[in-house]
């Protein structure tokens, strides 16, 4: 894909979107991270309704901790994997408490160092909490970046270098919410939606699926 086809998808995503931000409900960075940790391989709905009744009870460091992770878990059980996040969760707030004063470090390395942050969650935090040009690949970045020809690759890790490189540098802050968004209610993974797609005649994936009305 050329540098001015790129450009053209980022202008339309911005005209449709011009704001675009996470679908996790937080209002520090604090409570993002624990939201992306909880995230992980659940949706943002299920984290939203545990974090609803969880934040107004404990939002900060010193608050979860003092929950344990038996007080925790009625919280999130209803989310995948809660037990283990939990743990995660736990032992996350006791590190903050003890190495960085109970806030959320701004350094990548930091963040990863984190129980139950990857790559893709520090990523989310430096980019949405801290306003740093950052590519969180997750499932449907990287199903859009090879389906679209964007920034094809066989990795996260090779997909987020390449956005990194090829995405305009205007449009960089904001460009995985788009892709992000654009993956979950347009590009789906079984049956991309191209009748409804505004960047249709950019993308360079042949196998279009055709309206509804068509496909009948």
């Amino acid at each position: 894909m050329n540098p001015e086809k790129r450009r053209q998808i980022f202008e339309r995503l911005r005209a449709a979107n011009p704001h675009p931000t996470t679908e996790l409900e937080y209002t520090t960075p604090f409570e993002l991270l624990i939201a992306v940790i909880l995230s992980a391989q659940a949706t943002d709905v299920s984290v939203n309704k545990a974090t609803r009744k969880l934040y107004p009870v404990a939002n900060t460091p010193e608050q979860i901790l003092a929950l344990g992770i038996d007080g925790l878990i009625p919280y999130v059980q209803t989310i995948g994997l809660y037990r283990n996040k939990a743990k995660n969760v736990i032992d996350t707030c006791r590190i903050l408490l003890e190495r960085h004063g109970g806030e959320v470090p701004r350094e990548r390395d930091s963040l990863q160092a984190l129980p139950g942050v990857g790559r893709k969650t520090a990523n989310v935090v430096l980019n949405t909490a801290f306003g740093e040009p950052a590519m969180a690949v997750d499932t449907h970045i990287f199903r859009v970046s090879n389906r679209t020809g964007l920034a094809p690759g066989k990795t996260v890790e090779i997909v987020e270098k390449k956005l990194m490189k090829f995405v305009p540098q205007d449009y960089l802050m904001d460009a995985h919410h788009w892709l992000i968004l654009h993956g979950r209610y347009t590009c789906l993974a079984r049956t991309p939606q191209c009748w409804n797609c505004l960047i249709a005649d950019l993308c360079e994936y042949r196998q279009k699926t055709p309206t509804p009305e068509k496909a009948v």
